[in-house]
């Protein structure tokens, strides 16, 4: 059972108190700056936690794609999901680094896979890019 307020719910309140009521209140621009910077951080935080397995699973799937990797049903456990994609990415790293991506049909596989993870990012980031 999900109680209420959510985690979501939560950190909106967080949000909103702090930019109604503590950005207007200080005096110094480079703490209202940062101030500014934190709010923005969880404005971030608040889009990517409810769909946050769904979006591992997402990326699981590419990185399987992306590797040729065997198909093992995915792990039940989010953090486990999470500890999986870390290390799939690490692999991507090293086959990159290694110079598997500096030639051939998987560079454009790499490449259409990173400008699909950026994007990604930057509408979590951002949700006004396009």
């Amino acid at each position: 059972m999900q109680d209420r307020p959510t985690a979501v719910e939560l950190i909106e309140a967080v949000r909103d108190f702090l930019a109604g009521e503590v950005v207007p209140a200080l005096a110094d621009r480079g703490l209202r700056y940062r101030m500014r910077i934190a709010l923005h951080v969880l404005g971030i935080v608040a889009r990517e936690v409810p769909d946050e397995e769904a979006r591992l699973r997402a990326e699981r799937e590419a990185l399987l794609n992306l590797l040729d990797l065997p198909r093992p049903a995915p792990p039940c456990d989010p953090r486990l999901l999470h500890a999986w994609v870390l290390e799939a990415n690490r692999a991507l790293c090293e086959r990159i680094r290694d110079g598997a991506a500096d030639a051939g049909p998987w560079r454009e596989r790499v490449l259409a896979h990173l400008q699909q993870v950026v994007e990604e990012k930057l509408q979590g980031s951002n949700p006004d890019f396009n």
